[in-house]
């Protein structure tokens, strides 16, 4: 038969006991510890595993010992669950089926009271976010989870999971199960769009930086790092309108156009410049705006393009190959507005002074009205000369705003899609070329209720985040191709 050693993190003596009730239930379970910052939990009869932090590589070490079953069970949150009928004994006979080095399962989520179904995406390669989302129940097979313990090399405080699931993905696959085999309590009950500055949030640097070191070393295995050598950029292309463009897509942005339009127009430069408007067919009084502020300034390009088919990529293509576009495309949501009036001219400076095909600049949090709101300033500290287009291929983004040589930008174009298409196109420059970097603000960055991802439900959260993540295998792919064709 089976056998399973369980490891739950806990806080209190009630949800100790929960714990044991759950789990004694199932045949299968051998042992159960739970791992707690304090020696033992009064009146709970338990076996007690004392870990200053469960995520680090010291408690991994700790359970490694332990373990005497034919798998290990490792819960990575300390919020209420309940197991569903047999889910121990389905997620272990998909083990066995499968071979796999995780088996993780779709869950049911309380949250404020109300119990709703919470689909996961299956892993794949290019799955590198730290913030992947396996729920909090891994079936590991035990040979596996010692073997991968064993070669940690790197003693991590909070990576030490990330760590984990990188060694083992590369041992062997991990299994998505689409069943509905849990239940727990959410307990982080904010939007999509609140959560997701969390990995740029300054409080949580500490964090950041364990987890790139892990991701750079799971690369290196691979033969997917690429070191801070960059292919040369002319910056001599002639023939161009105007040197810069600022370029908006828009759909139904009354509230907000006129101000992202009039942050440009402000904008005082040494070189001449224009913006491309992209009216995807505004249905709420935008187009007739926009027609008035183009009638009152040759400095407006007003587009409504002849297709209908174009997403917040295509939109951007039609702006990038405009004969009227500038030798530098630069990026401005319709949400939102540049900081002052210098912003232009520190970007296209920036191209100059850093010979770069792209640049990223860095932005604040505001609300509507423009006032400053957690975590302020986000400014991708994370993008370092040396390991930032590794390091991008962990993080969910790489700032703002994005600016373009366009004769690159026009090379690669941009996927036509209303979602990551950014984070693509930096992914690919960045495997050929520098990208510049600006930390001071350039840009407020508005998050209100008609933000695209102000708040989405889960399946929506799941398509944005399988799309990144095979944007990632795409790259991968492409990376360790490059590699290898230069070792020939």
């Amino acid at each position: 038969m089976t056998s399973i050693d369980c490891f739950v993190p806990c806080s209190d003596a009630g949800a100790a006991d929960d714990v044991l009730k759950q789990v004694d239930a199932c045949p299968l379970v051998q042992q159960v510890y739970l791992l707690v910052r304090e020696q033992q939990l009064p009146d709970s009869q338990a076996s007690f595993l004392n870990v200053d932090a469960p995520e680090s590589t010291t408690a991994l070490r700790k359970i490694a010992d332990l373990v005497r079953s034919e798998y290990v069970l490792l819960r990575t949150s300390a919020s209420p669950f309940e197991l569903g009928q047999f889910a121990l004994d389905r997620m272990s006979r998909i083990a066995k089926d499968t071979g796999a080095a995780i088996v993780y399962a779709d869950y049911y989520k309380v949250a404020e009271g109300v119990r709703t179904m919470h689909p996961l995406i299956d892993y794949q390669e290019g799955s590198l976010r730290d913030d992947f989302n396996f729920g909090s129940l891994w079936l590991i097979p035990a040979e596996l989870f010692r073997k991968a313990v064993a070669e940690m090399d790197q003693e991590y405080r909070y990576a030490g999971w990330y760590d984990l699931r990188l060694r083992l993905s590369r041992m062997g696959e991990l299994v998505h199960l689409n069943e509905l085999l849990y239940t727990e309590v959410e307990k982080d009950t904010r939007k999509s769009g609140e959560k997701q500055f969390d990995y740029v949030d300054p409080r949580n640097r500490a964090v950041q930086i364990e987890m790139e070191q892990a991701c750079t070393d799971h690369l290196r295995r691979i033969g997917a790092w690429l070191e801070p050598v960059f292919e040369e950029v002319s910056l001599e292309q002639t023939g161009f309108p105007v040197e810069a463009s600022v370029i908006i897509p828009v759909r139904n942005r009354i509230k907000t156009i006129r101000d992202a339009v009039e942050s440009v127009l402000i904008q005082q430069t040494t070189f001449t410049f224009n913006v491309i408007i992209v009216d995807n067919y505004s249905d709420d009084g935008t187009t007739r705006v926009l027609a008035e502020m183009a009638s009152a300034d040759d400095r407006i390009i007003h587009v409504v393009p002849t297709r209908t088919d174009l997403g917040i990529g295509g939109c951007w293509n039609e702006g990038v190959f405009n004969r009227q576009c500038g030798k530098f495309a630069v990026q401005l949501d319709s949400d939102d507005v540049y900081q002052d009036e210098h912003t232009l001219q520190s970007i296209v400076s920036a191209f100059y002074e850093q010979q770069c095909a792209m640049v990223v600049g860095s932005y604040t949090m505001t609300d509507f009205s423009m006032n400053t709101i957690a975590p302020g300033l986000i400014d991708h500290r994370e993008w370092t000369p040396d390991n930032g287009r590794n390091n991008a291929l962990r993080i969910n983004g790489l700032g703002a705003p994005r600016a373009f040589y366009t004769p690159i930008l026009r090379e690669l174009k941009v996927p036509n899609t209303s979602y990551g298409e950014d984070y693509a196109l930096g992914l690919a420059i960045s495997r050929r070329y520098r990208i510049g970097r600006i930390y001071e603000s350039l840009y407020l960055c508005r998050r209100w209720d008609d933000n695209s991802d102000a708040s989405l439900d889960v399946v929506k959260l799941n398509a944005h985040n399988a799309y990144k993540d095979k944007i990632r295998t795409i790259e991968l792919k492409a990376r360790m191709r490059m590699r290898s064709l230069k070792q020939l």
